[in-house]
């Protein structure tokens, strides 16, 4: 009886999870004037051009969420041992339940539940290793980035330029001595009496030695210079009269801004976009051309995989292990 019973929940609960991703999408799509842009752009492209340049970019895209996957798996050997295929499944079902949650919150989700149920708590606790190692690098290139553009496009005293420096900086040392002595969390945890009792849960943090979270640094980079990238082949796709200097000064300032906003995946499109014609009106006045990337690459790099990721959805077993055939 209660198996039953478990068994139709799960499935409701996978039905409402994949419904409900689908209606955000279509909502979404159907309302977007800024794809509707990008498609007007290509009407004077070649039909070949655009398959060629939209087909690198799916395929960066798979690059992308495989080096995710493979970080992913790296993360949680700490803690259960997973196929790499079992890790793209969950990579992929996480981005379903992102799409529709606050600041991608439904990814954890998504991903430790194809994890055992006693190690799924310990699994949010591993990913968000992996997330602050991403973090890592969005704030010291984009703190980088900041300088660059101040010293080009913001005229201020030198005095001024330099204090910014030392502030971006000190920033970005903080972040990398944050991320190689991550055991310091397990260390303040601990000294608190309130989350001592829950040490299991996070004592993994202390189990990454600084070898193991190096390789995890790595593969954040080789994510980040995937979808830099694609920005790159888009913008000087769309607009090439733009400087390659200033797509790799402008876009780490968009990963930069765009961390730090609180917003629902599919919302973020308008965060983006706003992010990134204030800052690309320096350098060119093509706005449509603009936004029409930042559009095409949230359409390859969110909503595709998010709707790809819907079949791995029905694979997951929320009251016990997940399927392994």
């Amino acid at each position: 009886m209660t198996f039953s019973y478990n068994k139709i929940l799960a499935t409701f609960i996978k039905v409402a999870i994949v419904a409900f991703a689908f209606w955000f999408i279509y909502n979404k799509l159907t309302k977007h004037n800024d794809l509707k842009e990008f498609i007007k752009l290509l009407g004077n492209i070649p039909s070949q051009q655009i398959w060629a340049v939209l087909g690198i970019i799916f395929a960066l895209m798979l690059c992308n969420w495989g080096l995710e996957a493979a970080k992913w798996k790296q993360l949680i050997a700490r803690v259960e041992q997973i196929s790499l295929w079992r890790a793209i499944e969950s990579v992929f079902c996480g981005l379903t339940w992102a799409v529709f949650t606050p600041n991608r919150l439904g990814e954890y989700g998504g991903r430790v539940f194809f994890l055992s149920p006693k190690r799924r708590i310990i699994g949010v606790v591993a990913m968000t290793v992996g997330n602050i190692g991403q973090l890592v690098l969005t704030n010291v290139f984009g703190a980088i980035a900041v300088c660059v553009f101040v010293h080009r496009f913001i005229p201020i005293e030198p005095i001024f330029q330099a204090a910014i420096c030392g502030v971006a900086m000190v920033f970005g040392l903080f972040f990398i001595i944050f991320y190689f002595n991550i055991k310091w969390l397990n260390s303040l945890l601990l000294s608190m009496k309130f989350t001592r009792k829950y040490e299991r849960f996070y004592a993994v943090l202390a189990r990454y030695q600084k070898k193991e979270l190096l390789k995890i640094l790595l593969f954040c980079l080789a994510r980040y210079a995937v979808f830099t990238t694609q920005y790159i082949i888009v913008f000087l796709w769309l607009i090439p009269e733009l400087h390659m200097t200033d797509i790799l000064m402008l876009v780490p300032i968009l990963f930069f801004v765009q961390s730090t906003l609180p917003s629902l995946d599919l919302l973020d499109i308008g965060i983006r976009s706003v992010t990134a014609l204030f800052f690309f009106k320096y350098v060119t006045n093509q706005n449509t051309a603009v936004v029409a990337c930042i559009a095409s690459i949230w359409l390859i790099n969110i909503i595709i995989p998010a709707i790809l990721g819907s079949y791995f959805v029905f694979k997951l077993n929320f009251f016990g292990n997940t399927q392994r055939n």
